[in-house]
C-alpha cells in the first residue's frame, strides 16, 4: 500500500536497475547539497492557530496565465524513458487529469510534437540553451506551435556536475560496467516495461540536431553535454526572452542579485533551484534563500521553488515562507517507474490531501491566508 510518496521511492529502488535508480536518486560530490534540500524543511515548525473556520478549502493558484488545481506542478526532468516506456508522456496526462502542470525537459525523451494536448497552461517548456542559435530559435519554434504556455530556460546547468554515484556503474562514459549488465539481468520486468515496447529510448526533443549515431541510447547524452552554451549570459537569455511572447520563467536562482536582474530583463517570474543537488555540492537550498528573495522582489513577483520537497507539509512551508507555488521531481519519477501513470495520478493525490489536510490543520482557507506568521524556526 502506497501511503506517501516515500513509499513509492523504496518500490522504484526494487524496481529498477541499480543504474537507473541512482540516476534518479542521485546528486552530486559527497551529496550534502542532496540531503540539505530535505533537512532544511525540518528546521520550520507549525505555529497553528485554532478555532479558525476552515471547513471549505480551495487549493487553486494562479500564475499569470495558468492556473493550478493545487499549488505545485511537475518539474522537468530528462531521459525519462530510462524509468519507463512513454513515462513523459504519462507524466503529462496524469499531470493533466489533475489540473495542474507538467514542465518538459529539452532532454526528455519524448519530442514536444508527442506530447498528449491538454487544457490551456497544462504544458510548459523547460530550454537548455545550446552553442548552435539556431537549435533554440527552431525548439521555441516547436513549443508555440504545440501550444506551450510559459518557457524555463535553466541557467544553472551550463558546467555539469560531478554525479559519482550515477558514475560508479559505468566502466567509461556510457558504457554499463559488468555489473551493472548483470544487475540489469535481475530486473526482468524493467526490460518488458522499458526496453521491449520502444527499444533503447533517445532524445526526442533533439533528434533533428543530433548526428545518426548519437539519437539513441545514453550516448546522446555525451554530445548534448558538449553542445551546452558555456558562455549563456544575461545578454543571451535577453535574447530568448525577445523571442518568446508567453510565459518567462528563470530556473537556478538562488541570489538576491541574479533574482533582481532576472525580474528586471523581463523575466515573468524566478524559480529557486539547486538543480536538485545535482550541481554545485554545498549550494545553498532554495528554502531558505526564498525569505530574502521575497522581500527584494516584492509580493507581485511570481517565485516557485524546488529541491527536497516529499510532503504537502513540505510544500506549505514553502508557500508560508513567499512560494507561489513548488516544482515536484523525482518523487514523480518514482511512481511513474512503480505504477505508470496510474502511479503519478496517486502520488499527485496524496500531496494534495495532504496540502488540504494542512491548510485545514493551520485553519487557512486557501494558500493565500498562509504566511511566515505560521512558522516558527526550529531552535537548535
Amino acid at each position: 500500500m502506497m501511503l506517501n510518496l516515500e513509499d513509492y521511492r523504496r518500490m522504484a529502488q526494487r524496481a529498477l536497475p541499480a543504474f537507473a535508480f541512482d540516476y534518479v536518486d542521485g546528486g552530486a560530490d559527497d551529496e550534502r547539497t542532496l540531503a540539505d534540500n530535505r533537512a532544511v524543511f525540518d528546521r520550520w515548525q507549525f505555529v497553528a492557530p485554532v478555532l479558525k473556520d476552515a471547513s471549505v478549502r480551495d487549493l487553486s493558484v494562479t500564475l499569470g496565465d495558468t492556473t493550478l488545481a493545487a499549488p505545485f506542478m511537475i518539474a522537468p526532468t530528462g531521459y525519462n524513458g530510462m524509468l519507463r516506456y512513454r513515462a513523459d508522456q504519462m507524466l503529462a496526462q496524469a499531470a493533466g487529469h489533475a489540473g495542474i502542470s507538467y514542465i518538459q525537459s529539452t532532454v526528455s525523451t519524448a519530442s514536444l510534437e508527442d506530447m498528449p494536448a491538454g487544457r490551456k497552461g497544462a504544458h510548459w517548456f523547460q530550454l537548455y540553451v545550446l552553442k548552435d542559435r539556431r537549435v533554440t530559435v527552431d525548439l521555441l519554434r516547436r513549443a508555440r506551435e504545440v501550444g506551450c504556455a510559459s518557457l524555463v530556460v535553466s541557467v544553472d546547468a551550463v558546467h555539469f556536475g560531478n554525479r559519482e554515484r550515477d558514475k560508479r556503474h559505468y566502466r567509461k562514459p556510457m558504457k554499463l560496467s559488468l555489473g551493472s549488465y548483470l544487475n540489469v539481468a535481475r530486473h526482468p520486468g524493467w526490460v518488458l516495461r522499458t526496453l521491449v515496447p520502444g527499444g533503447m529510448p533517445g532524445f526526442g526533443n533533439l533528434k533533428p540536431y543530433l548526428p545518426p549515431q548519437f539519437r539513441r541510447g545514453v550516448g546522446g547524452a555525451t554530445y548534448f553535454a558538449q553542445q551546452m552554451d558555456d558562455t549563456l549570459d544575461w545578454q543571451t537569455l535577453a535574447w530568448i526572452r525577445s523571442l518568446w511572447q508567453g510565459g518567462f520563467y528563470v530556473k537556478g536562482i538562488l541570489t538576491v542579485e541574479d533574482a533582481r536582474a532576472a525580474m528586471a530583463m523581463g523575466a515573468d517570474g524566478l524559480i529557486l533551484s539547486n538543480h536538485g543537488g545535482r550541481q554545485l555540492d554545498g549550494s545553498v537550498s532554495p528554502l531558505t534563500v526564498l525569505p530574502d528573495i521575497r522581500l527584494a522582489c516584492g509580493p507581485a513577483a511570481r517565485i516557485l521553488i524546488d529541491g527536497g520537497i516529499r510532503r504537502g507539509t513540505d510544500i506549505v512551508k514553502a508557500l508560508a515562507l513567499g512560494a507561489n507555488a513548488v516544482l515536484v521531481g523525482r518523487p514523480m519519477l518514482y511512481a511513474v517507474a512503480v505504477a505508470g501513470e496510474a502511479g503519478v495520478a496517486q502520488a499527485i493525490t496524496l500531496l494534495t490531501q495532504e496540502i488540504d489536510r494542512t491548510l485545514a490543520q493551520l485553519g487557512c482557507r486557501s494558500p493565500a491566508e498562509l504566511g511566515p506568521h505560521l512558522l516558527r524556526r526550529r531552535e537548535s
